[in-house]
């Protein structure tokens, strides 16, 4: 009797979840005047209030209150930067209200006549790869200072041509949705130096870098690094990020090939949210397969990341992903009612305590594969604490069970972790769930496609 209730319990609460609450219903432009009332009422919908850090402040509203003319239907990059406000490299200052509604596939390499780029399209002429691997093996060049000198600076530019195309900014009060199928390809969606920005229901997929750089002293053994996220949001504030899946697709970093005894590194995070980014709510998403997910603060240096950093991440599924689930910097991150499945034997940690992090870590389940222990699901970056209550822990197919992430650590590692963060999360919209009911809860509403839309 009481496994049929927590059945249905759970059941309910996915429902609620999936069904859009009332909200007024825009006209539009293009092709909006033809869009289901599902998707006309995602794209007037708010963040709830008391809904995470993102629910701070003047709260999250996106583009709901956009005018007709500001409504848009886009199936293309370039209809996508036009709706942002119509050229590339200044979107991120139009602050205009506006709900984008994203059809089909949009790929970062379309070029100006729609045609599909290259990476040797992108390529500076004096660049060549091959070329690379000769001058910068570290048996030539040695390992402590990184390239420099001609081919580097070709690299550098071709950075700069590629993020030309697959780096699209996004301006201030801005809701983007996904229709059925939405897919945002090769490209990183990039939130900078603005406020109020809602993204929702879009799957995003490889954003792959061309031109990795080579860093002999990243490590002990050296690191291929990338430029690119699938999304990222830098400087800004008040920014939901909701019912999204973020994947490598069929180029994952395990497939790539071995230059300088590492792995040439195509892609860096899922969702970082760096350089003093504070107030993010970031809700129902599906990180599947990656190896870097979530960069929460991206230096130790002690200054302007002081008191900001301050993110929420609840109902998210973390699925077979290797590392910073997430990595947390100064911010307080509150980490609630989350679902971990992890495996491999390249899986790194969960949850990375950095310097100052605050983190407040609550009824979050995980699952283990075959080798992975609890004592290895936290990780001290130059952190000194953390709150962490009600995890449940599997290892395989055996039923969760009660266990503490910061018992387990403090036991097989020096220096001990300390058990108060020193703060409590009062910015949590509706029940926080037992840790049991989470893998069944999430599976049924978190990633993209789960909102009618």
């Amino acid at each position: 009797m009481r496994l049929r209730r927590l059945t249905a319990v759970v059941a309910g609460v996915a429902l609620v979840a999936v069904l859009p609450p009332s909200a007024a219903v825009a006209g539009g432009n293009n092709d909006s005047d033809r869009l289901s009332w599902g998707a006309r009422s995602l794209g007037r919908q708010v963040l709830p209030a008391d809904d995470g850090w993102g629910a701070a402040g003047d709260g999250t509203t996106g583009g709901s209150v956009a005018s007709q003319e500001h409504i848009h239907v886009v199936d293309s990059r370039a209809g996508l930067i036009d709706a942002l406000g119509g050229d590339n490299a200044t979107n991120r200052n139009n602050d205009t209200p506006k709900i984008i509604y994203v059809k089909g596939v949009i790929n970062g390499f379309e070029g100006p006549d729609g045609s599909r780029l290259t990476c040797d399209d992108l390529a500076d002429p004096e660049y060549d790869f091959d070329e690379f691997l000769v001058t910068y093996d570290p048996a030539v060049w040695g390992w402590e200072n990184d390239p420099s000198g001609p081919l580097e600076d070709a690299r550098r530019r071709s950075v700069t041509n590629q993020t030309r195309y697959t780096q699209i900014n996004v301006g201030a009060n801005t809701t983007i949705v996904g229709l059925h199928g939405a897919r945002f390809e090769n490209l990183t969606l990039m939130v900078d130096s603005v406020r109020n920005v809602i993204v929702r229901n879009v799957l995003f997929d490889d954003a792959y870098d061309c031109f990795p750089a080579w860093s002999p002293d990243d490590g002990d053994a050296g690191n291929w690094n990338s430029q690119y996220d699938l999304m990222s949001v830098r400087r800004s504030e008040n920014v939901w990020v909701d019912h999204n899946t973020f994947t490598d697709g069929d180029n994952p970093d395990s497939a790539q090939p071995i230059y300088f005894g590492r792995p040439l590194q195509v892609h860096d995070g899922a969702l970082d949210i760096t350089h003093t980014a504070s107030l993010v709510t970031v809700s129902y998403n599906k990180f599947d397969g990656r190896d870097k997910v979530m960069l929460i603060g991206s230096s130790n240096t002690v200054g302007p990341d002081v008191g900001r950093l301050n993110v929420t991440l609840h109902h998210n599924i973390f699925d077979g992903s290797l590392q910073r689930l997430p990595r947390i910097r100064f911010g307080q991150v509150d980490v609630y009612n989350n679902y971990y499945k992890l495996s491999g034997d390249a899986f790194e940690y969960a949850v990375g305590v950095g310097v100052q992090a605050a983190p407040y870590l609550e009824n979050n389940a995980f699952r283990l594969g075959s080798g992975l222990d609890t004592a290895d699901l936290l990780h001290d970056w130059g952190g000194t604490v953390l709150t962490e209550k009600g995890s449940w822990v599997a290892q395989g197919r055996r039923p969760l069970r009660p266990a503490s992430l910061l018992d387990a650590y403090n036991a097989a590692y020096d220096p001990d972790l300390g058990s108060d963060a020193g703060w409590t999360p009062t910015l949590r919209h509706g029940p926080v769930l037992p840790a049991p009911l989470v893998p069944g809860y999430t599976t049924l509403t978190a990633g993209a496609g789960k909102l009618p839309a």
